[in-house]
């Protein structure tokens, strides 16, 4: 009797524990975890895969960028980027870059230095299209090896500049050159911050 009394007590004790398992609360529990966990694995995959956000380091792109400024980058995957699109370029320098697309694979880029004017497949270039004033190509990095002009931007590659001339490290050097699309992490979309200036990116 004590034996079957014990046995029946163990029973009693799963059966309690069974059924508190899987109560409406502790089931309610575990769908809420689950579904922070979701919603925690898209946002990563989010900010992984579609876009990011980055701060802008330094003045090359001044005076539409501004050193300090947060903005959201889009992943291209892929897709043909366009003359006057702004990208963030990796494994070109040290750090990660911004700069200014400003011709694409299969154009010919020349500049004439004295007077400052970019010409794309001998086309002026319109810096206006840009918030820019005309005439501001100018060479001025003389310790770096020069880009030979003219030039045609390989298949996959791209010609950028920054939008500050006389400080932007950019195709004009060998440094930077020619670059390869796999190396643009991303499109500027728009900006976040400073909040005076929040926006679309131009």
């Amino acid at each position: 009797m004590a034996k079957m009394k014990h046995a029946g007590n163990r029973n009693t004790l799963y059966d309690n524990y069974t059924a508190s398992k899987h109560s409406p609360g502790v089931v309610s529990a575990y769908e809420w975890v689950g579904e922070i966990l979701a919603a925690v694995v898209v946002v990563v995959l989010i900010f992984t895969f579609l876009f990011r956000v980055v701060t802008v380091s330094g003045t090359s792109m001044y005076p539409n960028y501004h050193d300090g400024d947060r903005l959201i980058v889009t992943n291209t995957f892929g897709q043909p980027l366009e003359q006057g699109d702004v990208v963030v370029l990796v494994n070109v320098l040290e750090e990660p870059i911004i700069k200014r697309v400003i011709a694409t694979e299969n154009q010919t880029v020349d500049i004439d230095f004295p007077t400052g004017t970019v010409y794309v497949d001998g086309e002026p270039l319109d810096e206006s299209q840009f918030g820019l004033p005309n005439g501001i190509t100018t060479q001025t990095a003389a310790t770096l090896e020069r880009t030979q002009f003219p030039a045609t931007v390989p298949e996959g590659h791209i010609f950028v500049l920054g939008d500050n001339r006389p400080v932007s490290e950019d195709s004009r050097y060998v440094d930077v050159g020619m670059v390869d699309v796999r190396n643009v992490l991303g499109k500027a979309e728009f900006r976040l911050f400073p909040f005076d200036r929040i926006g679309l990116v131009e």
